[in-house]
Order: structure tokens, then C-alpha cells, then sequence
């Protein structure tokens, strides 16, 4: 995945004395871990999105209709592309400390619309099965370049009247779920961007699909810019991590108060006589676009992750898990090159077994190729976060 611009100690203070860097570093050690953490997370659901073709249902969170062990190892995805965009704009205020407004907003600018590009070029390439692709999907990359666009004009409103206007969207979007527009209505496209999840005719037997409608996302990146003061370079890490686990409890409290009510913020839940699915159905939230639900819980679990991140962050796991946030564009890449790999391997050498797909049978090899690919990928990362963080001064470095 992608975020604004790995920071670095020098992002984040103007001191230059030992113990204010070793400071900056053990507080952003914990966000690049978080970060890492939820792309193990993404790696496990992209696996399963190459390996288990065969298996596609319509819905992997349809509780009624999809087996548990698949609705379960699709759930814990569902944590990522939140997290990702709200780092983003952490990431984003982070930067904003140490340049001008106008400087964080042309950067914003710029590494949004390379966010776009990519997402149209190498990485529908990487998820296409056909050259030329007929369907563009448009997924997070895209919608975090245009996130950070929008974030771009954003900064320069008070700070105030950002954190009002990330919380009206956050809440109250799913006010508008019922404006569904049909192809050939006015405003279709950019609605169709923005909030409702449509299918574009481009001409010529080409498609886009607004797999993220970015409306919603918006105030995602609004509100993780929101909090970036408690992570200032004077702050206290004991207030911030009470702070993030507050946060985390009263969101996930009031996600389970409204998901109780079933009155507000995504499709009801309903009993369906047997526990296991009654319970998948509580927990089956909508994502595309994400409602007020699905961002109440992935949000404070986050949040709560954060706290216990920074809370044991002189930990090895939390180390390790920094290695993979480091380079978040990197590891994004070299996964999907990777996987796409493996796979046109296996077709070559052993081909289709099932229909025109080549898979695993067994979920439980879903998580066996994630575990067996994570120090493969490790490494490289690793490699490149370091060298990036000795190369400060090579700006398309920062692309990555």
C-alpha cells in the first residue's frame, strides 16, 4: 500500500541533540509498525485473492452465504485500507511540521497524482489477466492519491472546521446511500466517484470501476490529520498512548451501541437461528464505500494497535514490524510481483486445477503461503526502507 511520505526524525523536530532524535524515533517507530502490521494483514488477503480463484463468491462478507473460514480470513483485511488512509494524514501533518503549507500541499499534490498513475499502469497490470486490461479498477492506491489531493486544499482551512468537516462525513455519508444514479444521469461519473460504486464506460470496450468511492475516505484522511498534534515533537508519549487508547475504546463502544440498534450507519444485521452466522452477520460491515460502522470499528481497533504498539515499542516484534512500514509503496509492489509470479509458475508447470484457475483447496493454505512468503519479502524491504533512510536527499525516493 501507500502512504503520504515516510517520515523520518528529521520530519518532526528541529533538534538535533541525541536524546530529542532518539525521541522522534521511538514515536514514529510505532506508526511504521502499525502500518506494517496491517500489510501482513493485506498480504493474507491478497493471497487468497490469487490462490482461491476458483472459490470467488459475490460477497466474501456475505454472512449468509459464504463459509466461515472465508468470511473470517477476508475480515481481517478489512482493518487495512482505514488504517492506511488515516496514517496517511498523521503522515501528512508529520511532514507539514517541518515544510510550509504550500510545500506540504504541492507534495501532496504530486504524490497523489503518482498514486493514480500507478494505480491505472503497473497495478492493474499486476491484478489483470488481459493486455491491454479492459477493466481499470480503481482501488485504494487511487483513492489515497485522491485522498491526498483533497487533502492538499484541506490544510490551509482552520483546524477546527477540518475536524467538523471529517466528522460529517465520517457520520453522516451514509445519509446519501439512497442517491443511486444510473449511467446516462447527470452527475453520474462523479458520483459514481464519490460516493456510489459504478461502473464508467471509457469507450472503445474499456471499463472503470469505482471500487473505493472516495467521499467517505476523505474524512478518514481529514480525521488522521486530526490528530497529529499528539504526536508532536514536545508531546508526551504517556498522554498520547491514554489518549489513542481512549479514542479506540469510545469508538468501538459506539460502534457496538449503533450496531446493537440497527437503526443507523450500515445494512441491518438480522438472528439467523444459529450462532456462528448471527454472529457473522453482526459482523459483516459494508466497505465499498465504508459505512460509519465499518470505519467506527477498523478505526478503534486501530487506535487501540497504535497504543499497544507504542506502549511495547522497544520490542523486537514492533521493530520487525516497522521494517515492513518503512517502504510501504516497495513492499506494495514487490507482493504483487511476487504473487502474480508464483502464480503464472504454477500455471506453467502444473496448469489449471480448477476450471481455468489455478488454487488451493483448503483456506488454511491461504495463511500457509502468506506465512511462508513474509521473510522473502522481509528482507528486501528491509533493504530498501534503510536505504531510503540513508538517502534523504534523493527525492524520488520519497515516491516509495
Amino acid at each position: 500500500m501507500a502512504n503520504v511520505a515516510h517520515h523520518g526524525p528529521a520530519d518532526t523536530t528541529t533538534s538535533t541533540s541525541p536524546a530529542a532524535q532518539a525521541k522522534a524515533r521511538i514515536r514514529l517507530l510505532a506508526i511504521d509498525a502499525l502500518r506494517g502490521l496491517v500489510m501482513l494483514f493485506m498480504l493474507v488477503d491478497h493471497v487468497r485473492e490469487t490462490w482461491y480463484l476458483q472459490n470467488q463468491v459475490a460477497d466474501p462478507m456475505d454472512a449468509l452465504a459464504t463459509a466461515p473460514e472465508l468470511f473470517f480470513t477476508r475480515l481481517t483485511s478489512q482493518i487495512c485500507a482505514p488504517v492506511f488512509i488515516a496514517l496517511t494524514g498523521l503522515s501528512a501533518w508529520l511532514f507539514h511540521q517541518s515544510h510550509t503549507a504550500r510545500e506540504t500541499s504541492l507534495f501532496l499534490i504530486k504524490r497523489g497524482l503518482f498514486l493514480m498513475v500507478l494505480d491505472v499502469t503497473l497495478i492493474t497490470l499486476l491484478w489483470s489477466t488481459t493486455f491491454p486490461p479492459k477493466i481499470y479498477w480503481l482501488q485504494v492506491i487511487w483513492t489515497i492519491g485522491l485522498c491526498m489531493i483533497a487533502l492538499a486544499a484541506l490544510i490551509h482551512l482552520p483546524g477546527v472546521v477540518r475536524l467538523v468537516l471529517g466528522l460529517a462525513i465520517v457520520c453522516g455519508h451514509n445519509l446519501l446511500d439512497g442517491i443511486v444514479l444510473q449511467p446516462g444521469d447527470a452527475f453520474y461519473v462523479p458520483w459514481a466517484m464519490l460516493h456510489q460504486r459504478a461502473a464508467i464506460d471509457l469507450g472503445g470496450g474499456f471499463v472503470a470501476k469505482t471500487s473505493y468511492p472516495v467521499l467517505p475516505w476523505i474524512g478518514v484522511i481529514l480525521l488522521g490529520y486530526a490528530i497529529g498534534p499528539w504526536f508532536a515533537a514536545a508531546s508526551d508519549a504517556g498522554r498520547r498512548i491514554r489518549r489513542l487508547a481512549l479514542l479506540g475504546l469510545v469508538l468501538l463502544a459506539g460502534f457496538f451501541v449503533l450496531r446493537f440498534a440497527n437503526v443507523y450507519g450500515d445494512k441491518p444485521w438480522s438472528d439467523t437461528g444459529d450462532a456462528l452466522r448471527t454472529a457473522m452477520s453482526f459482523l459483516a460491515l459494508t466497505k465499498y464505500p465504508p459505512s460509519l460502522l465499518f470505519l467506527l470499528s477498523t478505526l478503534g481497533l486501530g487506535a487501540l494497535l497504535l497504543a499497544w504498539l507504542e506502549r511495547h515499542d522497544t520490542g523486537k516484534a514492533v521493530a520487525w514490524l516497522a521494517a515492513f512500514g518503512g517502504a510501504p509503496m516497495f513492499f506494495y509492489i514487490l507482493h504483487l510481483c511476487v504473487l502474480r509470479a508464483l502464480y503464472h509458475g504454477a500455471m506453467l508447470i502444473w496448469g489449471p486445477n480448477h476450471g481455468q484457475f489455478f488454487g488451493v483447496d483448503w483456506v488454511g493454505w491461504i495463511w500457509i503461503w502468506a506465512v511462508a512468503l513474509v521473510l522473502p519479502l522481509y528482507y528486501p524491504t528491509r533493504w530498501f526502507a534503510g536505504f531510503k533512510g540513508r538517502h534523504r536527499n534523493i527525492e524520488w525516493l520519497k515516491y516509495l
